[in-house]
């Protein structure tokens, strides 16, 4: 009668425990891109921020600006000052994003920090002038666009899978212990009936 009731109690305990949530993470990411900062804010099961307002402030809490994310969360913001820029979004359920760019590389935008030239190879003879003239014809913005569109995916799928093995990690361990429960009802089981 004191295993049954043992048993019983188990039970309700399994019954009545929180379950996992399944949440999602919130991903936040801001970068120097060109004369700008670009961004993108969402949640790690590939779901974006769509026309979610940010505000950016400095580290005292003053208002630097406010920018909206597009369609596929992305965000641009130009910065007028060589100082830490804050993001902040609320996403609403208790979800908040939030991610800053370091005053030296709004400084590094702004055109404050040194920059390195690259020096023209000597060897390069009479070549290094066509290779020039191929290169200014090239836009690096353009260049710099089509490559933050095509790693954006990239990103969000990593956020996600992240997020996959967190919670294939959580019900795996939940699955060990209800294992182990079950082993210990056993072995205790078959001494009873050993005993008896």
């Amino acid at each position: 009668m004191k295993s049954a009731s043992l048993f019983a109690a188990l039970a309700l305990c399994l019954t009545l425990a929180p379950l996992p949530a399944l949440a999602h993470k919130v991903i936040a990411s801001a970068y120097p891109a060109g004369a700008r900062i670009e961004g993108e804010i969402g949640f790690s099961n590939g779901d974006m921020a769509v026309n979610t307002t940010i505000s950016v402030t400095d580290p005292a809490g003053r208002v630097l600006g406010e920018t909206v994310t597009d369609d596929a969360g992305g965000f641009t913001f130009t910065p007028t000052e060589p100082v830490e820029h804050l993001f902040r979004a609320d996403l609403g359920a208790g979800h908040v994003a939030q991610v800053t760019l370091s005053a030296a590389e709004v400084a590094g935008i702004l055109g404050k920090a040194a920059k390195s030239a690259a020096a023209v190879p000597a060897a390069a003879g009479a070549a290094a002038p066509a290779a020039m003239a191929a290169t200014a014809a090239i836009d690096p913005e353009v260049i710099a666009a089509a490559l933050r569109d095509e790693i954006r995916p990239l990103r969000q799928e990593i956020a996600a899978y992240k997020e996959k093995n967190d919670l294939q990690t959580i019900l795996g361990g939940i699955g060990y212990i209800a294992g182990l429960f079950g082993l210990g009802f056993y072995l205790a089981a078959r001494r009873r009936l050993m005993a008896g």
